[in-house]
């Protein structure tokens, strides 16, 4: 494969015409929040779900079979089934912008807007706090095409991988034509994302250069610690529904909805490389893709590196997302303790 680069924010706002608004609820009793990707213009878009136990709204549409080609807004939230609510919050946003399908006269839209939920009920300490439309309306107000801020951000907020804790990573890749490609990913997984013989993030192999030059290698002791994690000490860990990685693949090419189907069934082949186990009965694993449509569409060996790149961005967003991430203790409040890998591998 062609050698990429990162990106100047080695985010997903590295696309051009892409912009990341976030809104946190981290006040006590709260963990959870709202992640929303919203492109400049519609775009055409695609999905793959493969996780056994997802939390979807408008996903049918994309489905490259139907008439909806273009999104408006990508939301990835907190909160479970109830958290699907922000999206009715970015859908309001949206119109009161004059953005959506054409219904008939102007001004008579329908906003076009995906979304998928993670389980983080009860991590904040009251199991009934979720994000709702007025989340999902601040985070698509804050949107900007800024650096995407990550670790306990947003839909990130009470994310948990194998133990540890999750949150929001983003990466991104130039290729040789200038093209970009990058992700945002919501790691909240039933599966490790440490390699329990060494204490590892299996993410950091697949560094671009010297991206990941300055991690730590935790040391012998913390190798116990990781196999704990990896084999999933919580026994709630397996309990249906608490778990879901969540993850938005763009890219400024042209491509069709099959493309981005293509290009978002891809993105879990980059996931798979950094949590093991993936895709289990216990997490909704949901991927998004977009084309912006800025750059001409892609021979067919130019969608092969765009391909290649998207899988690479999505594994190494995990690891941003892990490495981002702080300890948590809501224990007063009915809530959760968890270590980020730095402090529970002693790194």
């Amino acid at each position: 494969m062609a050698e990429l680069r990162t990106g100047p924010g080695n985010t997903l706002t590295d696309v051009p015409g892409i912009r990341v608004g976030q809104h946190t609820r981290d006040e006590p009793g709260w963990l959870t929040g709202v992640t929303v990707v919203v492109p400049d213009a519609p775009a055409i878009a695609g999905v793959d779900v493969r996780g056994g136990g997802p939390g979807t709204r408008e996903t049918d549409l994309l489905d490259p079979r139907n008439l909806v080609d273009r999104i408006d807004a990508i939301v990835l939230g907190g909160g479970s089934a109830f958290g699907l609510g922000a999206c009715d919050g970015v859908m309001a946003g949206l119109y009161a912008d004059g953005r959506g399908w054409p219904m008939g006269p102007p001004g008579q839209v329908v906003p076009i807007v995906p979304g998928a939920v993670c389980f983080d009920l009860g991590r904040g300490g009251a199991f009934d706090h979720h994000p709702g439309p007025t989340d999902g309306l601040a985070a698509y107000r804050a949107a900007s095409a800024d650096p995407v801020t990550q670790g306990c951000v947003g839909a990130g907020t009470g994310a948990k991988a194998g133990g540890l804790k999750g949150g929001v990573g983003s990466a991104s890749a130039v290729l040789p034509d200038g093209a970009v490609v990058a992700a945002l990913v919501v790691v909240n997984a039933v599966g490790g994302c440490a390699d329990p013989s060494t204490g590892e993030l299996y993410a950091v192999r697949w560094g671009l250069a010297e991206e990941f030059a300055g991690v730590p290698r935790p040391n012998a002791a913390a190798v116990a610690v990781a196999r704990e994690r990896a084999l999933g000490a919580d026994p709630m860990t397996m309990a249906a529904g608490l778990a879901t990685t969540l993850a938005v693949i763009a890219t400024d090419l042209t491509l069709t909805k099959a493309q981005c189907q293509k290009l978002a069934g891809v993105g879990h082949d980059g996931m798979a490389r950094a949590i093991v186990p993936v895709h289990s009965m216990f997490d909704g694993d949901t991927v998004f893709a977009l084309g912006t449509g800025g750059r001409a569409a892609p021979d067919p060996a130019g969608f092969h590196l765009v391909l290649a790149a998207a899988a690479s961005c999505v594994t190494r967003g995990i690891g941003h997302a892990m490495l981002a991430a702080a300890s948590i203790d809501r224990r007063s409040d009915g809530g959760v303790q968890l270590r980020c890998w730095s402090d529970a591998l002693g790194v």
